[in-house]
């Protein structure tokens, strides 16, 4: 932790080791994890598609590495609950949190919109037109089965009579749930049923404007922007060589996204830069606010990239 307040995560490549060629390295994920929490790391991330963005599949991954670590959260960036039916989920959910005696964090999100997604959500037999208000009643549904002894639920897509979940969360209040919301219909939600704000912002600029069109709406609402976890989410390269890490940046956004760089740049969190610029981006986003920063590394050395930025850019952070 940073001063007491800023906890870093790392992003797992769950993604690119199933983009490689031949059988996904599953164990790497394990590794990486582990070395994750030597670094000290606060926490540990997946991703989440079934057949958009095929990956490690997030629950599963989280469970293995929950077996294998000891301190770490073990966090979403981000699930897609509306793929799923509640009930099921929660289930899941509640049972992983048990696993790892408390450590999950979901970061939650609707999906975007491409065809590549719709086809998703067809596929998987969910509404992609209703994929919203589906994804509402999906995180209502499970914050009520964790934390209510008897559920009864009339929504428009799902309808409980007196449930009762068997598996509870070790989380008392339930699983923390944190969203992206940057725009004011989902900031609205989230003041309704999120437990954190979870962009992707461009700057600290960026970041500072959204958290303050998040107070003007909970003064509105009546809501409290204060119990909301501030997180962000961020892609590093971190190389003397600017040149280097930019071309390495550009290729990992461009095959991950299958969209060209500048587009992606223009909503996405991406640094390139030496160690002190490395420590100078993330300080500015822990200077704004961010009580955590989930790093993605924008790089084919994964490995080389969290040592470096765990032995030399995050000390740094915890030193000042």
């Amino acid at each position: 932790m940073v001063n007491g307040d800023t906890s870093f995560g790392y992003l797992l490549p769950t993604r690119e080791v199933v983009m490689a060629p031949g059988d996904p390295d599953f164990a790497s994920m394990i590794d990486l994890a582990e070395r994750a929490e030597g670094f000290g790391f606060d926490s540990v991330w997946c991703g989440d598609s079934v057949l958009a963005r095929p990956r490690l599949e997030a629950l599963t991954t989280l469970s293995a590495i929950a077996a294998r670590t000891k301190s770490v959260k073990l966090g979403t960036a981000v699930f897609l609950p509306a793929l799923r039916n509640p009930v099921i989920l929660a289930n899941e959910v509640a049972n992983l949190d048990i696993i790892s005696q408390g450590r999950v964090i979901l970061g939650v999100g609707i999906a975007s919109k491409t065809p590549a997604v719709e086809k998703e959500f067809n596929a998987c037999g969910v509404s992609f037109q209703h994929r919203v208000s589906i994804f509402e009643e999906c995180v209502t549904v499970m914050k009520k089965l964790w934390t209510e002894p008897e559920v009864t639920f009339d929504g428009r897509h799902f309808q409980l009579d007196g449930i009762s979940l068997g598996l509870r969360p070790v989380q008392k209040g339930g699983i923390p749930m944190w969203m992206a919301a940057s725009a004011e219909k989902p900031q609205r939600r989230m003041l309704r049923i999120g437990d954190g704000w979870f962009p992707n912002s461009t700057s600290p600029e960026a970041f500072l404007e959204g958290w303050g069109q998040i107070e003007t709406l909970a003064k509105e609402s009546g809501g409290d922007a204060n119990r909301l976890h501030k997180a962000l989410y961020t892609t590093l390269n971190i190389n003397e060589d600017k040149a280097q890490a930019d071309r390495e940046m550009r290729k990992f956004i461009e095959g991950y996204y299958n969209m060209p760089f500048e587009t992606m740049s223009r909503s996405q969190s991406v640094f390139t830069g030496n160690i002190q610029e490395a420590r100078d981006w993330l300080k500015g986003f822990i200077n704004v606010g961010v009580q955590t920063l989930v790093i993605r590394f924008g790089s084919p050395d994964q490995s080389g990239q969290l040592e470096l930025c765990g032995k030399e850019v995050l000390p740094g952070l915890r030193s000042s």
